[in-house]
């Protein structure tokens, strides 16, 4: 163990514990926004043609959370930092649902909007405020609507046979 990584898990002893919380909810919403993207048509490189565009801002938006979740996976566990990184990927989700939610006009792809708007408020509360990513409660419920809003993209049609 690193020096950081003890001073870090030394400060709070549930700092590897809440990692994996918080990862693993980064990585699914991040997955969930690579699915809405994928429905919408959006690829990665969207950001360099039309960045103002909104598939080009989804495109950006995704970029930055794959890189967030390479530095989370490359950094000391920081409960704080991780929720914030599990925060930006549900944002980056709720936008790519937000687009892709535009070009399926469906009652599934409203729901999973809904439910990606739900999981992004509640990751930004677990992350926030005095709870900085350690308040349990806070992070059940964002786990729970991050599970929600998995099953309304399925159920939307988002995620493809590769996920």
């Amino acid at each position: 163990m690193s020096g950081r990584e003890s001073a870090a898990a030394g400060a709070d002893p549930r700092a590897k514990e809440l990692r994996l919380l918080h990862g693993a909810r980064a990585r699914s919403a991040h997955d969930r926004a690579v699915a809405a993207c994928r429905h919408a048509g959006v690829g990665q490189d969207a950001a360099a043609t039309v960045p103002k565009d909104p598939a080009g801002r989804a495109a950006n938006a995704l970029r930055l959370s794959a890189r967030s979740l390479t530095a989370l996976a490359g950094s000391a566990p920081d409960p704080a930092a991780d929720a914030r990184c599990a925060r930006n990927a549900a944002a980056t989700a709720a936008l790519a649902a937000q687009l892709a939610a535009t070009r399926d006009e469906s009652p599934a792809a409203a729901a999973a909007l809904r439910a990606a708007l739900t999981a992004s408020r509640t990751a930004a509360a677990a992350a926030g405020g005095g709870a900085q990513g350690r308040d349990a409660a806070l992070n059940a419920a964002a786990e729970e609507a991050e599970a929600r809003a998995v099953g309304s993209a399925r159920a939307a049609g988002w995620f493809d046979r590769g996920f």
